[in-house]
């Protein structure tokens, strides 16, 4: 027999050759032609080979049989197992084993075989939500670059949560076409934390000062992706806003103040747990009181009622939209509701005034780079230097 006579040459053989021949047995198995004997005498024999002291032929062993549906699940099983370069061969691979073991690999396994189980291909959602929930950073990022993977949207948000301040996850999600505006607006709020956190760190700024620019950045950001987003996605991202407790006053004022309006409204709707089209009837109602209603019912601060009382005065009578569509603060609107605020008792708004003229400041420096912009397009010069004259 032709395996006993490989048992006898495998005690005495050197590592290299042993591999080898262990690579050809595997092969064997699972192509030849083999009777039941034969083939019960090789996986005997592939078996008994787990136990070899060399990494070199237990390697050879999983090179052979990883991608085999035939494969004898005990060698497979025994290889994941093994040490890492090993069991990562037949843990990305192999088509025995079912999503519990997977499951099972990426609680108790390391960052390589994390690494392993994210790569493979298929990868189903069961699995991949334990990657998300438990996996490595490394893990999660090849999972997500996996196009092979079936990660559900609440597996993006736990890597969202997990790992939102590691800029090549953070890239790697951005580059998806199929994420809804909520969890973009966590990966912009990820991002602003981060850099806050790093102008601080070195003393750039201060902490606080740091982290209001960064929130403003963020507010900025976020208006900015419900205009661009589809008209069903801005429910959803209302309330996430609000249950993350990003759904400031000076959030939905800065909406208002880039046209908006669709953000504003469904603010008010889920502020003020009113329908969303009674919420409309009241915010455009000519009298005024039924918007005053709403902001009231909605919990927004007094003190800032004078901005959006002038503001949706403004919008109202508005002969033609700004530049800028809904995601650009409007300079015009904004020096109409400044107006409308001064005569208020200033000790009550002073840092309503304040977040305005901030508003107007970036407002005004929008504006004179869209105007640059435009400027440079329509002349459409291009400088090129002239070649030094050399004198003959």
């Amino acid at each position: 027999m032709i395996v006993r006579q490989f048992l006898h040459w495998v005690r005495t053989a050197l590592p290299g050759e042993r591999a080898e021949a262990t690579s050809a047995l595997a092969r064997a198995y699972l192509f030849s032609d083999l009777g039941a004997d034969d083939r019960g005498a090789a996986e005997g024999a592939m078996i008994m080979l787990l136990d070899d002291a060399s990494p070199l032929v237990r390697q050879a062993l999983a090179e052979a049989l990883a991608s085999s549906h035939k494969a004898p699940p005990a060698v497979i099983q025994a290889l994941a197992g093994d040490q890492p370069d090993v069991a990562v061969i037949v843990i990305e691979r192999s088509p025995l084993f079912i999503d519990a073991d997977l499951v099972d690999l990426v609680a108790t396994g390391t960052p390589a075989v994390q690494a392993a189980v994210a790569r493979r291909a298929p990868l189903q959602c069961a699995v991949a939500a334990a990657v998300a929930e438990v996996g490595t950073p490394e893990a999660c990022l090849i999972m997500i670059e996996n196009p092979e993977a079936e990660i559900a949207l609440f597996s993006v948000d736990r890597i969202v949560d997990r790992f939102g301040h590691v800029a090549a996850i953070r890239e790697a999600l951005f580059w998806r076409t199929d994420l809804p505006a909520p969890t973009r607006q966590m990966l912009v709020s990820k991002l602003s934390a981060t850099l806050a956190d790093f102008v601080a760190a070195r003393a750039w700024l201060e902490t606080d000062h740091a982290h209001r620019i960064a929130k403003e950045a963020c507010e900025k950001a976020t208006v900015a992706l419900a205009a661009q987003s589809p008209a069903g996605e801005a429910g959803p991202l209302i309330r996430h806003l609000c249950g993350s407790g990003q759904l400031t006053a000076g959030l939905i004022l800065r909406a208002l103040l880039s046209g908006n309006v669709v953000l504003f409204e469904q603010a008010l709707a889920e502020l003020s747990g009113l329908p969303l089209g009674r919420v409309r009837g009241l915010v455009h109602d000519n009298g005024g009181a039924g918007f005053r209603a709403i902001y009231d019912k909605a919990g927004l601060p007094a003190s800032a009622w004078p901005a959006f009382r002038a503001a949706i005065e403004a919008m109202r009578e508005a002969s033609h939209a700004e530049p800028g569509g809904a995601s650009r603060l409007k300079r015009r609107m904004i020096e109409r509701v400044l107006t409308g605020c001064h005569d208020a008792e200033i000790g009550e708004v002073e840092p309503l005034l304040t977040l305005l003229r901030r508003f107007a400041t970036e407002a005004a420096r929008e504006e004179a780079r869209r105007y640059c912009d435009e400027l440079v397009a329509e002349n459409g010069m291009t400088f090129v230097a002239e070649p030094d004259r050399v004198a003959a």
